[in-house]
């Protein structure tokens, strides 16, 4: 009894050891940015720049002055990128990207969990480290650090403009197949933890919502069974901007000059969240909701119940 004792104490050290071994996740604070194909990067421009009101700080450029890369700038923390490109098999989205505290930390803690990592975390060229990773649904998941020399930094408080429609992005949308595997990735290595899931017509799932362990922003599972022409991908690849009154930011739109170039109908409706919502597509069709922080009534809605699309 004291031998099998004693093997049961070296057991329980050596798995204590190992435990302290693994690097602790850093925190994952938000969302950075989503990243989008486009394949007219001047009248895109011209729906989130003078249609939406936002700014757009700096952009990178090829060697023969072309851009290759636009930022749109929604707060300090947050930007909407346009690669131009055509669609790969993401449809226009390109990639999500998180920002973290520590990206080496997140790499160390990658690599522990059997994540495939880069061997370094490289500086990019707007001055954020950053590194990119795959989700279990193919989606790619960059993972950045702000650097106090990086150019969000350096440009942080200006190129916020009064005529901005939203200041947030609460959240963003990506096609999910697979739910278990999704949840695994995001909320047993990633930490993220889901708060609400909902069903467009009451029988299946339509989307489960996944909160970022040390923040407020969240990643939108957008389920389905049957894979998404492109049209549905534009859908579903989404990215949600806030405002505190839906009816106010409708009628703001509306009375641009620039709303004469926006042919489709902006209608606002009650989601299935309780929220007032108003869906807006880019000139590639991918859709900017807008919604209202609370619900209509102030009182929550219970989660759906419904089975995930088999």
């Amino acid at each position: 009894m004291k031998r099998i004792a004693l093997l049961l104490l070296l057991l329980s050290l050596t798995l204590a050891l190992r435990a302290a071994d693994q690097p602790e996740r850093p925190r994952i604070l938000g969302i950075s940015h989503v990243n989008f194909y486009v394949s007219d990067l001047q009248k895109t421009r011209r729906f989130y720049e003078d249609f939406l009101g936002f700014a757009e700080p700096y952009d990178l450029k090829r060697d023969d002055g072309s851009v290759s890369l636009a930022f749109i700038k929604i707060n300090d923390d947050q930007t909407i990128e346009l690669t131009p490109g055509a669609p790969k098999q993401d449809g226009q989205l390109s990639h999500i990207a998180f920002y973290t505290d520590s990206a080496e930390g997140m790499r160390e803690y990658l690599d522990s969990r059997g994540i495939k990592v880069p061997d370094k975390v490289p500086q990019g060229k707007i001055g954020n480290l950053n590194f990119t990773i795959t989700d279990p649904n193919g989606h790619s998941v960059e993972i950045v650090q702000y650097t106090p020399e990086s150019w969000a930094r350096e440009q942080r408080g200006k190129f916020m403009p009064a005529t901005h429609i939203a200041m947030h992005m609460p959240h963003a949308g990506v096609t999910i197949a697979a739910l278990d595997p999704a949840m695994k990735f995001y909320g047993d290595i990633l930490g993220f933890r889901e708060f609400w899931r909902g069903s467009s017509n009451g029988t299946v799932l339509s989307w489960v919502d996944m909160r970022v362990p040390d923040g407020q922003d969240y990643l939108e599972f957008m389920l389905y069974a049957n894979a998404p022409d492109a049209h549905a991908l534009g859908v579903m690849n989404h990215l949600c901007l806030v405002v505190p009154d839906m009816q106010e930011a409708v009628d703001t739109l509306k009375a641009r000059a620039s709303s004469a170039d926006y042919k489709l109908p902006i209608d606002i409706h009650v989601g299935k969240n309780g929220k007032r919502q108003a869906n807006l597509y880019d000139p590639d069709g991918t859709r900017v909701e807008l919604m209202e922080p609370n619900t209509v009534d102030g009182k929550p809605v219970p989660p759906s119940t419904a089975p995930p699309p088999k």
